[in-house]
């Protein structure tokens, strides 16, 4: 992950934070606390007129799209070929302009570390999200509370009564990069901070949760340990339904999906 602070090069002062996820190529915007529609960028107006300070992915990568080279430009092979680029990588350009625009007196720096404003929203990112029955979801957030989440309490936001009504596409669920949305298809995002808001509590921690799935689960080959017997004959158990799996077909080790997709971030 990289880090980038949003500056005011007039009055110099920080606006905001850009991460950016390398492995996702995406970005996340997080605008300082107390940002108005005269103090934050233009572009994102209206979100701080709502009270939203951390910005959507689609909307963070338009805003850095908008200070940089568009990859419509006529001579961009051109362009690629002067800055040693194989392909277009918004990162890059901006890094390379270092954000700045003719519109505003906005640029971006590198900093080492997160501010404590940005920390502390963090809590609220999703570390797990297991889809239920019903159309419902259970998430894992970074300050370890558990939810349960109704989707038809969420019909009121735009494309969820697509997730509702479609299977396939409600089963396609992931954590997004960072755990600051969750995603389906990798089409339809919904923000961490709204699951934090209308999820109903679990009076159960994630350590707690983690820990029952760590310790309550065996794959076959303990299975065999615990019963003391062969593949064939726990093939038999499952058939005879003495023993009912839990999920099917599974190969070798079982893991938190959670932890294998922070991987492509």
């Amino acid at each position: 992950m990289r880090i980038l602070e949003i500056r005011d090069e007039y009055d110099n002062r920080g606006v905001g934070i850009l991460l950016y996820y390398e492995k996702s190529h995406c970005f996340i915007v997080e605008l300082t606390e107390g940002s108005d529609e005269w103090t934050a960028p233009f572009f994102f107006a209206p979100y701080v007129k709502k009270g939203v300070f951390t910005i959507p992915r689609s909307d963070s990568l338009a805003w850095v799209r908008s200070r940089i080279i568009p990859p419509s430009r006529q001579n961009i092979d051109m362009i690629l070929r002067n800055h040693h680029l194989k392909e277009y990588d918004e990162m890059k350009f901006l890094e390379l302009s270092e954000g700045r625009c003719s519109q505003d007196s906005l640029c971006v720096k590198p900093v080492a570390k997160l501010p404590e404003y940005v920390r502390s929203r963090q809590e609220h990112n999703v570390t797990e999200c297991c889809i239920l029955a019903g159309r419902k979801l259970l998430g894992i957030f970074a300050d370890d509370t558990v939810s349960r989440i109704d989707m038809s309490r969420l019909a009121g936001i735009k494309d969820v009564d697509k997730i509702i009504n479609n299977a396939s596409l409600f089963e396609s669920c992931k954590v997004g990069a960072g755990g600051y949305f969750i995603t389906f298809n990798n089409s339809i995002d919904i923000q961490a901070e709204t699951l934090y808001k209308e999820g109903d509590r679990v009076s159960l921690t994630g350590s707690e949760l983690i820990g029952f799935v760590r310790n309550g689960f065996a794959d076959t080959t303990r299975a065999c340990e615990l019963l003391d017997c062969s593949r064939q004959n726990l093939s038999y158990m499952v058939r005879q339904g003495y023993l009912m799996p839990v999920k099917e077909d599974v190969k070798g080790n079982l893991y938190l999906k959670g932890d294998v997709i922070k991987n492509l971030w």
